[in-house]
C-alpha cells in the first residue's frame, strides 16, 4: 500500500488529528527507505515506483525502463507468470505512475493511452481507478473496455456495484482523476481494497498481490493545502485498516505500507492529540528527498524492518513468498 507523498511528518500529523487513533499505529515492525532515482537525488513518482514494483532503479518520468534501455520486470508480473491473482487500486488514473510500473513499459509517464494498453493486455486480475477516458477516447480508435470485456473482465463505472464474486473485475470510476476526498470521493478507497480483497481470495489457495494507492496526498501537498491533505491521509489509513482487518482473520497476508517519496516538505508546527488540533507547514510545492517510513505487519514483516533502498522491496516480497532467486 503506497500513500504517494506520504513521509513521517504526514503520519504523525494525521495521527494528532486522528487522537492517536491512526491504524497504522498498530502496525509491530517499522523501516526507513531511501528513494533517489537513478538520475536525481529527488524522486518522482514513476522512478520511485519502478523502484519498488521492479527492483531497478530509473530516470525520473520513466515507468518501468532501467537506465540502460530495458524493460524492468515487476513483481507483479512474476507472480502473474506463476499463477497468482493480482490487483491494482489508485485514486487517480489507474494509468498514472505509480500503479503503471507495476505492470507497464514506457519512456515517459504522460504516455497514457499508451499505459492503458499495457494493462489491457497485463493479466491483472482486478484493476479500480480513474482514468475511463485513457481507455476509450483514444487517437487510435480503440475501446479499451470492450476489448478486456471480450476477454473475461466485468466492467464497472461504480466502485459500489462491484461484484466481488468475479473473478475479473474493471472498474474505472472516473473518467480522469476522482475528486478529493472532502470534494466528495466518499468511501472509494475502503471500499474498492474490500471488493478487492474479497475478489481475490475467493476460491484461491495459492494467494495473491494487491497494489494499493492513497494517490491523492501527493497532489494535496503540491497545492500545499493542509485540510487536503489530512483528509487524503485519514482516508488512506481507513484503507489501510480494511487490509489490516484482513490480514488478522486470514492469519497468512503480509501488509506493507510506505511512500514513494515525500511531498511539501511537511512539518508539525503544533498539535493536541486531545482535540484534534494540528498545524503544519509546507516548505516547498515539490518532492523533497527524506528517508520514508516503511510499516508492516503479517508473515515476513520481519524483512521490512531497518534501514533500506526502494530496490530492496521487490527482493524482500519474494523472499517473504519463498519463491527463490527472482
Amino acid at each position: 500500500m503506497i500513500g504517494d507523498g506520504m513521509g513521517l511528518s504526514h503520519v504523525h500529523a494525521a495521527m494528532t488529528v486522528s487522537q492517536k487513533k491512526l491504524n497504522l499505529q498498530q502496525f509491530p515492525v517499522i523501516g526507513l527507505q531511501k528513494t533517489e532515482s537513478s538520475d536525481n537525488y529527488i524522486t518522482d513518482s514513476a522512478a520511485s515506483a519502478t523502484a519498488l514494483a521492479s527492483g531497478e532503479k530509473a530516470k525520473n518520468g520513466v515507468i518501468g525502463i532501467n537506465p540502460e534501455g530495458n524493460f524492468t520486470e515487476s513483481i507483479v508480473e512474476i507472480l502473474i507468470n506463476q499463477g497468482f491473482k493480482t490487483g491494482l487500486i489508485a485514486t487517480n488514473t489507474i494509468t498514472h505512475a505509480t500503479p503503471a510500473a507495476f505492470i507497464a513499459h514506457q519512456p515517459d509517464r504522460n504516455m497514457y493511452e499508451e499505459i492503458a494498453s499495457d494493462i489491457s493486455t497485463s493479466g491483472v486480475d482486478i484493476i479500480i481507478g480513474g482514468g475511463l477516458k485513457h481507455f476509450t477516447d483514444r487517437a487510435d480508435k480503440l475501446n479499451l473496455v470492450e476489448k478486456m470485456k471480450k476477454e473475461g473482465y466485468d466492467f464497472f463505472e461504480d466502485v459500489l456495484q462491484i461484484d466481488s464474486s468475479k473473478d475479473k473485475v474493471l472498474a474505472l470510476t472516473a473518467n480522469s482523476h476522482m475528486p478529493f476526498k472532502i470534494n466528495g470521493r466518499g468511501d472509494f478507497l475502503p471500499v474498492a481494497v474490500e471488493k478487492a480483497l474479497q475478489s481475490l481470495d475467493k476460491d484461491n489457495d495459492k494467494g495473491f498481490f494487491l497494489m494499493v494507492e492513497g494517490s491523492q496526498i501527493d497532489p494535496a501537498c503540491h497545492n500545499n493545502n493542509q485540510e487536503q491533505f489530512l483528509a487524503e491521509m485519514l482516508d488512506f489509513d481507513k484503507a489501510i485498516g480494511v487490509a489490516l482487518d484482513f490480514a488478522r482473520e486470514n492469519g497468512e497476508t503480509l501488509v506493507v505500507v510506505t511512500g514513494d517519496h515525500e511531498t511539501g516538505g511537511v512539518t508539525v508546527l503544533k498539535g493536541n492529540y486531545e482535540t484534534g488540533e494540528v498545524k503544519v507547514n509546507f516548505s516547498t510545492k515539490g518532492h523533497t528527498g527524506v528517508m520514508l517510513p516503511v510499516y508492516s505487519y503479517g508473515p515476513g514483516s520481519e524483512v521490512f524492518s531497518g534501514f533500506f533502498n526502494n530496490t530492496d522491496f521487490k527482493g524482500r516480497f519474494i523472499f517473504s513468498l519463498n519463491l527463490g532467486n527472482k
